[in-house]
């Protein structure tokens, strides 16, 4: 695991990670919104058309919190904790046979529509896991006028793991908790030792305790082409140059390759969580995007 050149451990550090965390969920409306006695909490942020975005796997709200106040500028976000995660509910156990999503694209969409309408058209965008979700949302739901996927899981090719990941919940105390944390977001989220700061640790602990739903199976298990193929319409694709789920040139070349409205991106120099590692310019590309 490369060393952080910030000790995301400094208590100075981490309060002012908390103190931009909060500052940021008050720029927010919260809505807690159900289906079927299942609350989903949305975030709301800033005004224009609406961009709905999906974190990642292990994840929150938190896995876009530097690029709100950029997409905010131009568009009202809503941003999800999804079924199983942070604040939302964690959803019912899927019927025998049923797709393990399926309850979670269920609330998803129910939750959405009471917010900004049935029907109504929106961007959407996912992280990661995320991207699978988004990507079978899509089809669910309909009403989507543009597709972002960033790391996207689903595509069920190589994925080029360095280094393994710990078991961060058998530690025996805190800080072992910590170190367990701090070496799995080297591993697998970041690639530039600078970017493992203090506001990264603070959204990787928090949003990994508050996971209640296992995602890697689905992730890996694919069917993101599938729902691509089927979904059709504009889509962007973005994967970081050194992400660790998927060996990412030659991927976003299979993707695109015969699908004229699809645009692929690999972002130089950036890791599995791109939008974060690499904010300033995953920022402009989706407001280039989806305007």
């Amino acid at each position: 695991m490369p060393v952080p050149e910030r000790n995301p451990f400094d208590p100075v550090a981490d309060a002012q990670a908390h103190r931009l965390i909060a500052r940021i969920d008050a720029l927010s409306a919260h809505h807690d919104a159900l289906h079927g006695g299942l609350r989903v909490r949305w975030r709301r942020f800033g005004e224009g058309p609406p961009l709905v975005l999906l974190h990642g796997g292990h994840g929150s709200w938190m896995h876009w919190l530097r690029n709100i106040e950029a997409l905010a500028a131009a568009h009202t976000l809503w941003l999800p904790d999804m079924p199983g995660f942070n604040d939302s509910d964690t959803p019912p156990r899927p019927a025998p046979r049923q797709d393990a999503l399926e309850p979670s694209l269920d609330a998803l969409a129910a939750t959405l529509d009471s917010l900004v309408g049935a029907g109504t058209e929106i961007d959407l965008g996912g992280f990661s896991f995320g991207g699978l979700v988004a990507a079978k949302f899509a089809l669910r739901r309909g009403g989507i006028r543009r597709l972002a996927l960033v790391g996207s899981g689903g595509h069920a090719t190589m994925r080029r793991m360095k280094v393994d990941m710990v078991n961060w919940r058998a530690a025996e105390n805190r800080d072992k908790e910590r170190v367990a944390l701090l070496h799995n977001l080297g591993a697998l989220m970041l690639h530039e030792p600078a970017a493992i700061d203090a506001l990264a640790f603070a959204i990787h602990d928090a949003s990994c305790h508050g996971t209640r739903f296992r995602s890697k199976q689905i992730s890996t298990a694919g069917g993101l082409q599938a729902a691509l193929d089927a979904l059709g319409g504009a889509q962007l694709l973005v994967w970081g140059e050194h992400d660790v789920t998927a060996d990412s040139r030659p991927l976003v070349a299979q993707l695109v390759a015969g699908h004229p409205q699809r645009e692929g991106v690999v972002v130089d120099g950036a890791g599995h969580w791109v939008q974060y590692e690499r904010a300033a310019e995953v920022n402009a590309l989706l407001l280039r995007y989806f305007s």
